[in-house]
């Protein structure tokens, strides 16, 4: 009998290893099932929160143009002018804060025309032809990509 009751327990003792083994490797699989699903969702929310900031620096961007045009079209005597400084102050401050969100302004001129980061809105005389010759609207990456193409004149 104490032979029987022996084998017994041995079964029993290597169906609960088998049991063990199982579990410990199902409890494996989900914890590493879970930590993918918060890695992903971890890049998801960053890619939601990185989009949402593109927004409102879409939104800033006309308002830079306006400072621009208005700097380029104002006569010299005026730009002495203490409060139209304290004016332009305010676009340097909205592109520092733009910049500290990994945005830059495109150089274009005298590069070549690409449509990948370029809007061609005229062709002109002069220059070597298929080159960016005048920019009409700044384009601006952000963190490396475009976020929005730069309205540009291109060579004939």
């Amino acid at each position: 009998m104490p032979e029987k009751e022996n084998e017994n327990l041995k079964n029993k003792l290597e169906e609960c290893l088998k049991q063990k083994d199982e579990y410990l490797a199902g409890w494996q699989r989900a914890r590493a099932d879970f930590l993918n699903y918060k890695k992903e969702e971890m890049e998801r929310i960053s890619a939601l929160l990185a989009y949402s900031g593109e927004e409102l620096i879409l939104k800033i961007l006309p308002i830079l143009d306006n400072f621009e045009l208005v700097e380029n079209n104002l006569p010299e005597e005026l730009k002495q002018d203490e409060n139209v400084k304290g004016i332009f102050q305010i676009k340097n401050q909205m592109l520092d804060f733009i910049k500290s969100q990994g945005v830059e302004q495109m150089n274009v001129i005298g590069q070549k025309f690409d449509p990948g980061f370029h809007e061609a809105i005229e062709t002109k005389e002069g220059g070597e032809p298929g080159t960016v010759i005048e920019e009409v609207q700044k384009g601006y990456l952000i963190n490396g990509r475009l976020l929005r193409p730069a309205k540009v004149k291109v060579a004939k």
